[in-house]
């Protein structure tokens, strides 16, 4: 494995800082969904206590970049080249009801490209990361996309609404950070997905293009409503066709 950055290191640190309370707060769902009031809020406090955590780290060893995040919004701050993208707990919905498929996910922008991407499962204790020119990893071990050349070999994942009608073999996990992890490391060949928020996909972008995948044009200068298409180099044309009413 070559070196990380001092930058990935950082968000390596925060994520497994942050993970800590997580796993706590996913330990009392159960418990909750018989409560009157519910479980709604207490997810929604475990996702701003993560957050805070994650931003804590960040701003103790990189305090003017500026950030991007899902529960707090945008912060620009003296360093606008480059920018965090944070999603404490991407698949709520999940986390919600006590689903163990969830992720935390940090991106660094710098201008309008992803440089550092990092997604941890938190309960598998799975961690993806790549950063740019220096290869896609899980666990400190090389990820490459899959080598499947035909379609009905693959299995893709998505998410949201779609047209009917799509011909491909697909799964909604409820979770696109692990999603696009999942298509770097070749469990899944491919995803798609409309009406996606930056913090969604951010580091999920670097992870499939360090990994050999290739990814559709995205605006990376917009925060939501992105559409992303994203699998294998060898397939991508003909799930393109597939996906041309997409």
């Amino acid at each position: 494995m070559k070196s990380i950055s001092a930058n990935l290191n950082v968000m390596i640190k925060a994520a497994e800082k942050a993970s800590i309370a997580l796993i706590r707060d996913f330990g009392e769902i159960e418990s909750l969904q018989v409560s009157t009031k519910g479980p709604k809020d207490f997810v929604t406090n475990a996702d701003l206590k993560a957050e805070k955590i994650i931003i804590k780290e960040l701003k103790k060893a990189k305090p003017n970049y500026s950030i991007i995040s899902e529960e707090d919004g945008s912060e620009k701050n003296k360093d606008k080249k480059n920018t965090w993208i944070i999603d404490p707990i991407d698949g709520t919905t999940n986390f919600l009801h006590g689903v163990p498929h969830f992720a935390i996910s940090i991106a660094l922008k710098s201008e309008n490209e992803i440089i550092s991407g990092l997604i941890y499962d938190p309960i598998k204790d799975e961690m993806f990361y790549a950063e740019k020119n220096n290869g896609a990893f899980f666990n400190n071990q090389r990820i490459r996309v899959s080598k499947k050349k035909e379609l009905n070999a693959c299995l893709f994942a998505t998410g949201g609404k779609y047209k009917n009608g799509i011909d491909l073999l697909t799964r909604a996990s409820g979770c696109a950070a692990l999603d696009m992890a999942y298509v770097a490391a070749g469990r899944y060949d491919g995803y798609f997905q409309n009406s996606l928020n930056l913090w969604d996909i951010a580091a999920g972008v670097i992870l499939v293009q360090e990994a050999g995948g290739i990814i559709n044009k995205i605006d990376l200068s917009q925060n939501k409503n992105i559409q992303i298409k994203a699998s294998s180099i060898a397939i991508n044309e003909k799930m393109l066709e597939k996906l041309k009413n997409f």
